[in-house]
């Protein structure tokens, strides 16, 4: 089963804006947990399979949702070559998705899509689908990214260490 974990500034918690982004999450959820859709988790993520295989299981699902896939220009006044896996625009900003399987917390790629929500002048939402638990050979013992991410990145949402991402949802699958 996926789960959804969310963080929101305070400032933003009651505005239509996060109803909106709330909203497209449980979407997302519910068709993350439909049958098909875990079977396909299950066969993806396990040692060896690489990280663009992951990202494209959830293509179709968000696709479905509006999102586009590697979007171009998003931060074109920062840094060039950068891009989201997907984007989807939300009134007056957006939603960046990411998604992290072997290097999630190893690697700190949890931060840098983070830092990427953070330095992108058109979206100020984070969707981050993490693995639940991480193993990257069948003899090691599971890592908890998704307990280890919802620690790490929940910390930005305590009042006094905002940054300008103003809502993250990580799913776990």
């Amino acid at each position: 089963m996926v789960e959804l974990a969310y963080f929101v500034q305070e400032t933003y918690r009651d505005t239509d804006e996060w109803q909106k982004v709330l909203s497209i999450s449980r979407r997302l959820l519910d068709e993350l947990n439909t049958s098909p859709m875990l079977e396909r988790l299950v066969s993806t993520n396990r040692p060896g399979v690489s990280s663009a295989e992951i990202q494209a299981t959830f293509r179709a699902p968000a696709e479905a949702l509006g999102f586009q896939t590697e979007r171009k220009g998003l931060f074109a006044t920062s840094i060039s070559g950068l891009r989201p896996d997907y984007f989807l625009r939300v009134g007056e900003t957006g939603i960046l998705l990411e998604v992290e399987r072997g290097k999630t917390t190893t690697n700190n790629m949890d931060l840098l899509d983070f830092w990427k929500c953070h330095i992108c002048g058109v979206a100020a939402y984070l969707f981050l689908l993490v693995p639940m638990a991480l193993r990257h050979n069948d003899d090691m013992t599971p890592k908890k990214e998704f307990a280890s991410v919802k620690r790490r990145l929940g910390q930005f949402f305590e009042p006094g260490k905002y940054t300008n991402v103003r809502g993250l949802c990580i799913f776990g699958y």
